[in-house]
């Protein structure tokens, strides 16, 4: 095959790693893309590689495919990105990713309290929430979120 004719689904995804149906779904959602031979069969340019893999990580750090396909939509399309473009993307998640890190610490911290104690404290506990207190901060546990417990 031709540097020119791109890669097939089957190279694509023995290379990245992903199924061929996965391919397909982060096709339909707009994250990648592929141009059609005279049969019909899709072909990837090699810089899709990348953008697969950009694809997993920002998944596994749980970043969801909206917030994925929006950092895309900023990279030009038809080709690759540059280095300065990945630093970008990279500059402007730091923050978030830097949030999910807090979550997740606090978390895993408050969460060896109730793990270790096997009770849920009532007296320490993050979950408690007497009388809705936390009602009034938002949706969701506010206290593992890292809101301050309402007196």
């Amino acid at each position: 095959m031709s540097v020119d004719e791109g890669l097939s689904i089957g190279v694509v995804a023995e290379r990245s790693g992903m199924s061929v149906s996965a391919l397909r779904f982060y096709e339909d959602k707009g994250l990648i893309d592929s141009t059609r031979t005279a049969g019909g069969q899709r072909r990837y340019r090699r810089d899709m590689l990348r953008r697969l893999a950009f694809i997993q990580v920002s998944q596994r750090v749980g970043l969801t495919l909206e917030q994925i396909g929006r950092a895309l939509d900023t990279l030009p399309p038809g080709e690759g990105p540059t280095p300065d473009e990945w630093k970008r993307l990279s500059a402007e998640w730091r923050p978030l990713l830097d949030e999910k890190i807090r979550l997740l610490e606090g978390l895993r911290d408050d969460l060896d309290d109730c793990i270790g104690c096997g009770c849920l404290s009532l007296q320490h506990c993050a979950l408690r929430n007497p009388y809705d207190r936390a009602a009034g901060l938002g949706p969701g546990p506010r206290y593992l979120l890292g809101d301050p417990p309402v007196a």
